[in-house]
C-alpha cells in the first residue's frame, strides 16, 4: 500500500535496484538493515512511499543525490591551509565542480593520463532541501535536507599551474558522495577521518571548520539561489595526499558512515 512517512531522522538513499533506479529510505543497521523506495523524490515533509522494500544488501547504492551544482570551500580548515603554506581567507573562499564530477560509492575515481598528482579530500557535504537565496545564517537549518559524505578529488599540479581551480577540480569521478544523506544531525562537531589502503591519513573534526556551516549556507545563497539537492562541500581538514591506481580511499564521517572508492588511471 502506497502511503506517507516523514523523512526527518531518516537515512535517504538513490540506489538501483531490479526494478530500475529510486530514491529510498534505508531503516534498521547491519543485516537487518531494509530499503524503502520513495515514490517521487525526497524533498519535503512527506514524501510517497511505494510500498516496495529490499534488504540492503540487494541494492546498489548511488550517489545520493545528484546536485544541479556542487559548491565547494576551499582553506576552511587553518591547519590545511598552513600544510599548503596559504594564509586562510577573510570569507569563504568558493569554487564550482561540474555535477558531472559526481559518482556514488564504490564507483572508481579515474585518474586522466598527463596530470600529475591526484589527492584525496575528505569533505563533510551539505545538501540542500529547498530553494533558497540570501537566507540569514539563523535560519540556514531550515534549508538544508542533511548531510553526506564527499571526497573533493583535485589534480593538485594541475590547480598550482593554472592558478585557479576549475579544472584541477573539474575531472569526472572528482566528487565522490556517499553513502547517503543523514536528515537529523548536529554537523558542528563531528569526527572526520580519511583512509588510504587501511592507513589513516585524515583525523579532524568538523568543529575545526573557519566558516562554520550557517554561515557557508548563508554566504553561498547570497550569491547565487541554491535549489534542492545542491551540494556545498565544506573544507577539508589537513592531511590530504596523492592516490595511485589500485588504492582505495575511505572516508569516514561520525554519525553518517564510510564513502569507499577506488582509483583507477585512464
Amino acid at each position: 500500500m502506497i502511503g506517507t512517512r516523514r523523512v526527518d531522522g531518516v537515512r535517504l538513499a538513490r540506489i538501483a535496484h531490479p526494478g530500475g533506479v529510486a530514491f529510498a529510505s534505508i531503516e534498521g543497521d547491519g543485516d537487518d538493515a531494509q530499503v524503502l523506495e520513495i515514490a517521487e523524490h525526497p524533498f519535503g515533509n512527506n514524501p510517497n512511499f511505494t510500498g516496495k522494500r529490499w534488504p540492503l544488501a540487494d541494492v546498489r547504492l548511488l550517489a545520493p543525490i545528484l546536485p544541479s551544482k556542487v559548491i565547494a570551500v576551499g582553506r576552511n580548515y587553518a591547519k590545511h591551509a598552513a600544510e599548503f603554506g596559504n594564509e586562510l581567507p577573510k570569507d569563504p573562499m568558493l569554487f564550482i565542480k561540474p555535477s558531472t564530477t559526481v559518482v556514488g560509492p564504490n564507483v572508481p575515481i579515474r585518474r586522466p593520463r598527463g596530470v600529475g598528482r591526484v589527492d584525496f579530500e575528505g569533505e563533510l557535504a551539505i545538501v540542500i532541501g529547498q530553494p533558497v537565496k540570501n537566507v540569514p545564517a539563523a535560519r540556514a537549518a531550515s534549508a538544508i535536507l542533511g548531510y553526506t559524505v564527499a571526497n573533493d578529488v583535485s589534480a593538485r599540479d594541475l590547480q598550482k599551474a593554472d592558478g585557479q581551480w576549475g579544472r584541477a577540480k573539474g575531472f569526472d569521478t572528482f566528487c565522490p558522495l556517499g553513502p547517503w544523506i543523514e536528515t537529523s544531525l548536529d554537523a558542528a562537531d563531528l569526527a572526520l577521518k580519511s583512509e588510504v589502503d587501511g592507513v589513516l591519513k585524515q583525523d579532524g573534526r568538523t568543529s575545526d571548520l573557519v566558516h562554520k556551516i550557517p554561515e557557508l549556507v548563508e554566504f553561498v545563497s547570497g550569491v547565487m539561489t541554491l535549489l534542492p539537492g545542491d551540494v556545498i562541500l565544506t573544507g577539508t581538514p589537513e592531511g590530504v595526499g596523492p592516490i595511485e591506481d589500485g588504492q582505495s580511499v575511505s572516508i569516514t564521517i561520525e554519525g553518517i558512515g564510510t564513502l569507499t572508492n577506488p582509483v583507477q588511471d585512464v
